[in-house]
């Protein structure tokens, strides 16, 4: 689940498995912004209302707001650490303890959330208990982010779309640009179905993590939870060959 070569044509089995995080960000992305009004793993769009916030004279909910992101930028150091910065010192890289961080994120989201500890469901009136939340779903986010995008050499990423959609874009054209035959070719397509799966996954994740929510409110993120407590069991059996590096397989 934690490592590829889009060079070897039997990964395509573990695509798969990749989908089911996407499908977990979307999910996530929905609590978020049903919840409190916000998208989790969208950085941009918090930069943006920082800005406005700022604009309007508004310094302490800008600096609330700027504050998010950061545990964004948390989830994905503690993830480099526990694995990128393990892979370079020859070390066996700990993807399970960084989805288990991210399982208790999402259950503890859950759990304060059920007990009213963000207040009601959906009610934006509680500010600091909405930043709560969403530097602890953010987190949750950088720590998967940081793990996939180390385990994948940067050819994926799972909570968030516009890299990705991008990537699309540009292997659509360089598929349909080059001679329909030969590993390259090949190589293009397999990438581009992990990346419109991870699309469609991703979208997936939302539209039935938007139905879960309006009927179980905050308890709708114990699926995301369950999702990556299995990723946690995963994590301890992904690595054939603990000490190579994936960034450096293709």
């Amino acid at each position: 689940m934690f490592h590829h070569n889009l060079d070897n044509e039997l990964e395509k089995r573990i695509f798969a498995k990749w989908y089911l995080l996407a499908f977990l960000a979307g999910n996530v992305n929905a609590g978020g912004y049903l919840s409190a009004g916000k998208f989790v793993s969208h950085v941009t769009g918090f930069a943006t209302l920082f800005g406005v916030g700022i604009s309007e004279g508004k310094y302490d909910q800008a600096a609330g707001i700027l504050a998010v992101p950061a545990f964004f930028l948390a989830g994905v150091m503690i993830s480099a650490y526990l694995i990128d910065h393990r892979f370079h010192k020859g070390l066996r890289p700990h993807y399970d303890w960084v989805m288990l961080l991210e399982f208790l994120c999402l259950m503890l989201v859950a759990l304060f959330g059920h007990f009213q500890f963000f207040g009601i469901f959906g009610h934006g009136e509680h500010l600091k208990e909405d930043f709560i939340l969403l530097a602890m779903l953010c987190l949750a986010c950088g720590l998967q982010n940081g793990a996939i995008t180390t385990a994948t050499g940067a050819s994926v990423r799972t909570t968030h779309l516009t890299g990705i959609t991008t990537d699309l874009g540009l292997g659509l054209i360089r598929a349909w640009g080059m001679p329909h035959a030969g590993e390259v070719f090949r190589q293009e397509v397999r990438s581009n179905w992990l990346r419109f799966g991870t699309i469609l996954s991703f979208v997936m994740g939302s539209v039935i993590g938007a139905a879960l929510f309006v009927q179980l409110k905050y308890l709708g993120f114990l699926l995301p939870a369950a999702i990556a407590l299995y990723a946690m069991t995963q994590g301890r059996k992904h690595l054939a060959h603990p000490h190579k590096d994936p960034s450096r397989s293709k």
